[in-house]
């Protein structure tokens, strides 16, 4: 008997090829939102934004890094950029992160990407039992535990947010 493959984005796949207990939470994306992906997502969800992580993708002395902090407050490239191992830490450009995740711009997962890249997420994904990532594409997010996240993505956590 032959085993029907997981369906769904590659996030989706690569949580059920791991065992990873998850659920996700599909909504419909507003393009006029003003709210930015994130927030938009934490308040149509029902859920406090600071349980909810945006994933960037950055260059780390020109290397792909993928930099996970809370919705509600902004990147560090400093505090990434040690955190990394590294020296500098730059914003990756949009058709350069597409194109190494295999995702869209506001659809943007740390899970599932084409490749693997060293993953940076920050300390206050600790604060909550849950959190939520996008799952792969805009008006998608999964809800995981802290634990599953990191260890999916082979993370380092740090303090790499700042308000």
């Amino acid at each position: 008997m032959t085993r029907k493959p997981p369906a769904g984005t590659p996030a989706l796949v690569a949580l059920a090829a791991a065992g990873i207990e998850h659920t996700a939470h599909a909504y419909e994306h507003d393009p006029a939102s003003d709210l930015g992906y994130g927030l938009e997502a934490a308040q149509v969800l029902g859920v406090p934004p600071e349980q909810v992580f945006k994933t960037l993708m950055t260059l780390v002395d020109g290397t792909l890094t993928v930099a996970v902090v809370p919705v509600t407050g902004q990147l560090d490239l400093k505090l990434l950029a040690a955190a990394a191992g590294g020296k500098r830490a730059t914003m990756a450009g949009r058709p350069e992160a597409e194109r190494a995740t295999g995702y869209v711009v506001g659809g943007i997962s740390p899970l599932g990407q084409r490749a693997a890249h060293p993953t940076v997420v920050d300390e206050t994904v600790w604060l909550f039992d849950t959190v939520y990532v996008s799952g792969g594409r805009r008006g998608l997010d999964v809800e995981l535990a802290p634990d599953d996240l990191v260890r999916l993505t082979s993370a380092t956590v740090a303090a790499i947010g700042r308000d």
